[in-house]
C-alpha cells in the first residue's frame, strides 16, 4: 500500500511507540490522527508533526472513545491504515504475599484495555476501511501491538501476558476474517523498548535491561517499531503474522 495521501489513525499516538509510528507515517506522506487519552501530551505531539496530524482524545475500550478519531481521519483523506499502540501493563501475582488471591478487578482492567480494546479498534476501523475503494488489490491494513510477554511472560505479568497472548491469537483470525474485504491485519511483538515508561527508571537499570538483549545489546528504539509498522502497511504480503521485534531476547522467569 502506498501510504502517501492516505489517512491513518495511531492509537497511543501521543508518545512512545505510537508517536514514533506517527512520525514515520507523516514522513511518508500520510495524514495522521493521534488517538490518546485527554491527559496525554497529544496536542503537543500533533503540533510537533505539523499540519499533517491532529489529536483526538478518546478511550480505545469504548465505541464512543474511538469513533471521533475515525471521523476525523475520514476528513483528512481515505482511511486505509490503523496502528494500534494503546495499552499498558500492571504488576500482580495470582497469589499475594499473604496467600490471598490476586485482584480480579486489576486483571480484568488490563484485559479490557489491552485485549478488548484491540478488538474494539479492529472492528470499528475495519468497518470504515471496508468502505474505501480498493487500490492495487487492497483497501488497507491494521497493525496491532502485542509483546514478547505473550510467550515468555515474567512473574508478576499475568494480566499483561494474558492480554498480549490474546492479541497474538486474534491476529491470524482477524486477517482471515477480513480477507474478503481486502484488509490486512498483522501484529508487532516488541521486546524491551526505550519508551517513556522505562524512561522513569534510573539509567543503570535501563542499561542493565539493555544487556539482556543478545544483539543489538541495548533497548529498542521507538523509531525501529515505527519503521516496522510502516513497512507492514506498505508490504501487501504481510498478513496474519505476528513479528517479534526483540533482538532475539527470550525473557527469563523474572
Amino acid at each position: 500500500m502506498d501510504i502517501s495521501n492516505i489517512a491513518a489513525v495511531v492509537t497511543g499516538g501521543a508518545s512512545g511507540l505510537g508517536l514514533a509510528t506517527a512520525r514515520r507515517l507523516v514522513a511518508g506522506g500520510a495524514r495522521v490522527v493521534l488517538l490518546d487519552l485527554e491527559s496525554s501530551p497529544g496536542a503537543e505531539a500533533a503540533a510537533e508533526l505539523g499540519d499533517a496530524a491532529v489529536f483526538v482524545a478518546g478511550d480505545v475500550t469504548t465505541e464512543e472513545g474511538v469513533t471521533p478519531a475515525l471521523d476525523a481521519a475520514e476528513e483528512l483523506g481515505p482511511l486505509r491504515a490503523v496502528v494500534h499502540c494503546a495499552g499498558r501493563g500492571h504488576a500482580m501475582r495470582i497469589l499475594k504475599k499473604d496467600g490471598t488471591p490476586g485482584s480480579l478487578e486489576d486483571y480484568s482492567a488490563i484485559i479490557n484495555l489491552n485485549l478488548i480494546g484491540s478488538f474494539n479498534v479492529v472492528r470499528l476501523a475495519a468497518a470504515r476501511i471496508a468502505r474505501t475503494e480498493p487500490v492495487d488489490g487492497e483497501r488497507g491494513a491494521i497493525v496491532l501491538t502485542a509483546s514478547v510477554a505473550a510467550w515468555e511472560g515474567q512473574i508478576g505479568q499475568i494480566p499483561y501476558a494474558s492480554s498480549k497472548a490474546g492479541v497474538v491469537g486474534m491476529t491470524v483470525v482477524a486477517a482471515r476474517d477480513l480477507a474478503g474485504r481486502q484488509i490486512r491485519v498483522a501484529t508487532i511483538a516488541p521486546g524491551i523498548f526505550d519508551t517513556p515508561l522505562l524512561g522513569r527508571l534510573p539509567q543503570e537499570i535501563r542499561d542493565s535491561l539493555g544487556t539482556m538483549v543478545p544483539h543489538p545489546s541495548r533497548l529498542g528504539v521507538p523509531d525501529e517499531f515505527g519503521s516496522l509498522a510502516t513497512h507492514i502497511l506498505e508490504n501487501p504480503m504481510i498478513n496474519g503474522e505476528t513479528i517479534r521485534l526483540d533482538g532475539a531476547i527470550r525473557m527469563a522467569p523474572r
